[in-house]
């Protein structure tokens, strides 16, 4: 059925030169050059990935993992089409192979027993990752990656061992969420290989989707009839999850902080790993305790996930462990991550014990905006003074101003970047804080004091200074609460237009979340101000934001490589996205503008 006699052949065997692949390849393992006319685009895009991965293309030895999850919604799906496949080729040299969205082979069905022979040699075997990263171009990795069908044949494959196979590779997508759950591959004998490998392999592909999405319906299905019962049932906390949703109750929103809900979730889905019923008790991140009950839902069509009842067993006060604030948190503030309202709640509490404090982050994070919040939130008409002590003056002109705000009995005073003082103006201002403490103290009446710096080297010595603040907060970096984007962008643009009729657009927010933002908030800000220069209302779309936010960098520029970077970007986004044109505008040639897209991590949506 799929012998080369029978259909027609693949590119390799079509080339005028049976070895002309073969050339081309060893072309470009030695001297990183591309023929494009006997190098399909596709197969060389993957060339240079796995180059940039460093593969080794003489070999293949694979990592092993003797214990890959096979209770899957996708091998439940997936093993009568390919019980039935298999059925179908059994007179036929083609291995039917079923991989998780990691390149592992999950299910190997080869009937042809030198074929089984030389896959074993190659480890292309259950429990072995044939992901691009590990092997180079291959039909399982190289779809994996492009998140479509290809066919992979010969010397088309990168390392060396493969090129006897012909492999037609499909990923299997969620029927709801559309994410890869896997690859169904098919690799026989590079000679027998045709395009219409690649047609029934994507053929099986699709029956195994729709077969997920019968399967899914059912599963969801009782695992909500489960759900509703369990709280008709109980007044209680009550959940229920699996791989894809996750349902809680009213009651569990409102006792539980975000950071217990997280915990319970993540608990539940190990104990309920095993399909079995459980018990167990947890500390939560808040403190309290609780003990949970953990239900595995079955159907006929496989594990439907769980239900969770949860009975919180103490907390520091007998109370919930969160009641939920009104929004927004703070005033002059947004976000609303675990991360940064913990933040936010303590530096509250210490305002309202009066306790001075210190608060550390990276630079951009916003400790000066949080602590100015707090102190408007809780005394609206108050004195609120910042002092800068990076500013350029003398260090006896900040002192002098920092004891003169300390004479006043009420308000909140910041002392800014604290770490930047010389070591001798380090120690005056911290006999300064503690004398005028103690005054204070006689008097009954003091001014709240808080004072900011960067996270601390082992060669910063600060520790005079620190003792004359008791309490300490950590304001988190952006990348750790990067949620609260989808709030803060909104929020900095009505600051930035001062009427809030520009909007950002789903692909356009998904860049700013995917980005690294070493300089936090403030870089955020700063993006968007450059944004609304030539974008005052409307939508803003990806090409509305500046180069860096388009790639996915591994490391740190230099000048001239950000310049070469910018340059890419916007011959792409002129071209439409269209390497070959971007690459003639450029006038470099299409394997250069590859490996420029890949080395910098350039993304450009369609």
């Amino acid at each position: 059925m799929l012998r080369a006699s029978d259909a027609p052949q693949p590119p390799e065997a079509l080339s005028a030169r049976p070895d002309a692949l073969a050339t081309a390849r060893e072309r470009f393992l030695t001297a990183g050059t591309v023929d494009s006319d006997e190098v399909r685009e596709t197969i060389a895009a993957s060339w240079w990935r796995s180059r940039t991965w460093n593969v080794a293309a003489d070999h293949v030895r694979l990592a092993y993992d003797k214990d890959p999850n096979l209770e899957t919604p996708l091998m439940h799906g997936a093993a009568p089409i390919l019980k039935r496949l298999r059925e179908q080729l059994s007179d036929e040299a083609v291995s039917i192979i079923l991989t998780d969205a990691h390149g592992v082979v999950l299910d190997r069905r080869t009937g042809d027993d030198r074929l089984k022979l030389h896959l074993d040699r190659v480890q292309l075997a259950p429990g072995f990752s044939y992901a691009e990263q590990s092997v180079g171009t291959n039909g399982i990795g190289t779809a994996l990656e492009g998140g479509r069908a290809i066919g992979v044949f010969g010397h088309e494959h990168y390392a060396e061992n493969l090129e006897d196979l012909g492999c037609a590779g499909v990923p299997v997508r969620h029927p709801v969420s559309g994410l890869v759950l896997g690859v169904l591959d098919l690799t026989c004998w590079s000679r027998d290989a045709g395009p219409l490998l690649l047609a029934l392999a994507k053929t099986t592909a699709g029956h195994i989707e729709r077969e997920l999405t019968t399967l899914t319906g059912l599963r969801e299905f009782a695992l909500f009839h489960e759900y509703l019962r369990a709280c008709r049932h109980s007044n209680g906390i009550v959940f229920a999850l699996n791989n894809d949703v996750v349902m809680m109750n009213d009651h569990a929103r409102q006792v539980l902080a975000p950071q217990d809900q997280a915990a319970l979730l993540e608990a539940a889905a190990e104990a309920m790993y095993g399909s079995r019923r459980a018990a167990l008790d947890l500390d939560l991140p808040s403190g309290a305790k609780a003990r949970i009950y953990c239900a595995p839902v079955h159907t006929d069509a496989g594990p439907a996930g769980g239900v969770v009842r949860v009975r919180l067993t103490d907390s520091a006060d007998g109370q919930p462990t969160w009641r939920p604030a009104s929004r927004p948190l703070l005033p002059g503030t947004a976000g609303s991550g675990a991360l940064w309202q913990r933040a936010c709640d303590e530096v509250s509490e210490h305002y309202r014990s009066g306790e001075w404090i210190t608060v550390q982050g990276e630079t951009g994070v916003g400790k000066t905006a949080l602590l100015r919040a707090v102190c408007r939130s809780h005394d609206p008409a108050g004195r609120f003074r910042v002092l800068d002590a990076a500013e350029p003056n003398d260090s006896g002109d900040f002192l002098a101003r920092v004891q003169h705000e300390l004479e006043e009995n009420d308000g909140g005073l910041v002392l800014r970047h604290i770490d930047r003082l010389p070591p001798e103006s380090s120690r005056a201002l911290a006999e300064l804080l503690h004398r005028q403490r103690a005054s204070a103290d006689q008097i009954g009446r003091h001014r709240w004091v808080a004072a900011t710096h960067r996270p601390l080297g082992p060669d910063d010595d600060l520790t005079g200074l620190l003792h004359a603040f008791p309490g300490s907060v950590e304001v988190p970096p952006l990348r750790h609460h990067v949620e609260d984007i989808r709030e803060l962008v909104p929020f900095l643009l009505v600051q930035l237009t001062s009427h809030g009729t520009l909007l950002c657009s789903p692909a356009a927010m998904q860049l700013l979340m995917r980005a690294k933002w070493p300089g936090n908030i403030a870089q955020l800000r700063q993006v968007l101000s450059k944004v609304v220069q030539h974008r005052r209302s409307g939508v803003i779309e990806p090409s509305d934001l500046p180069p860096e936010l388009r790639t996915v960098a591994r490391r740190v520029l230099n000048p001239l490589e950000s310049m070469e970077r910018d340059a890419i970007v916007s011959g792409l986004l002129d071209a439409q996205g269209n390497k070959n044109e971007a690459a003639r505008a450029l006038g470099v040639s299409r394997a250069t503008i590859y490996r420029k897209i890949r080395e910098y991590g350039i993304d450009i949506p369609p």
